[in-house]
């Protein structure tokens, strides 16, 4: 799944091709990934005047309304001069006023999108009225995350995985984090200290910004499919190297599985708590 350095990829990407463009027709194949009434009629004629990111969400804002667009699995956006002769997996045409097609892509149909009436705080967005603070948001600080999980028995890749505490971070970001900050994904939430929080924050942030540089991280599947592909995984530390050694200590990285998800750990360089 892409996760907040892909996502704001991809709106970076879009916001450079398609600003001020305007949607005068949308054609739909699988009308079950918009989640808003009468959606065809209520977009057509907008258009997209500036692009944001909270979290996994991508965040296109119209002259009415906040489009909001959740690619879970298998999402892509392409842009296309012509309309597409192969229409295997896309599932959204937007014809825009230039000629050109906007095409959402997604093999396993688990994208969604919605249109809101549009506010400021974009927190304020219904779609979003259970996700935590981004994580490149200041109000994400270390007491902010202590507060929030120091009375909890999970573990921490449980915490940092869900999305209602902070918004942004998936499987491979929270393998790197737990990492430099030499914390067993396993340790218990309520055995960490107000400096343990201080540095999982620290490095998330330096880690994503990290990421969103180097246009996030394209394993498996993910690609902006805008022309823009990741290369952060050319500096992944655990995640994916099973067996290989650790580049700090030299012992073997190991693969677990924590929350239902393929977890890699140092267990030497790793604190377990």
């Amino acid at each position: 799944m892409p996760e907040a350095p892909e996502v704001q990829t991809v709106i970076s990407t879009l916001a450079s091709q398609i600003k001020d463009s305007t949607i005068v027709d949308v054609t739909v194949y699988y009308d079950k990934i918009l989640e808003t009434e009468d959606f065809v009629n209520k977009i057509k004629g907008q258009s997209f005047l500036s692009f944001s990111r909270i979290g996994k969400y991508l965040i296109f804002t119209t002259e009415k309304y906040d489009f909001v667009v959740h690619l879970r699995m298998e999402g892509k956006f392409y842009i296309m001069d012509t309309f597409p002769k192969d229409l295997k997996h896309i599932h959204v045409i937007f014809h825009l006023d230039d000629g050109r097609y906007l095409c959402y892509h997604d093999t396993r149909k688990f994208g969604r999108m919605a249109l809101y009436d549009k506010v400021d705080n974009k927190y304020d967005c219904p779609a979003l009225k259970n996700v935590g603070w981004d994580v490149l948001d200041d109000r994400f600080n270390a007491m902010y995350f202590y507060n929030k999980i120091h009375k909890s028995n999970r573990n921490l890749k449980t915490a940092l995985l869900d999305q209602s505490i902070q918004a942004g971070i998936g499987n491979i970001y929270a393998d790197e984090i737990c990492f430099m900050s030499r914390l067993d994904p396993r340790s218990r939430c309520s055995r960490l200290s107000k400096k343990d929080c201080e540095k999982i924050v620290e490095m998330t942030k330096y880690i994503i910004k990290g990421a969103i540089k180097a246009g996030g991280t394209t394993i498996r599947s993910y690609t902006s499919s805008l022309g823009v592909t990741g290369l952060f995984q050319l500096q992944l530390h655990v995640h994916t190297k099973k067996d290989e050694p650790c580049e700090i200590c030299h012992n073997k990285i190991i693969k677990t599985v924590i929350a239902s998800r393929g977890t890699y750990i140092c267990t030497h360089c790793q604190k377990r708590k």
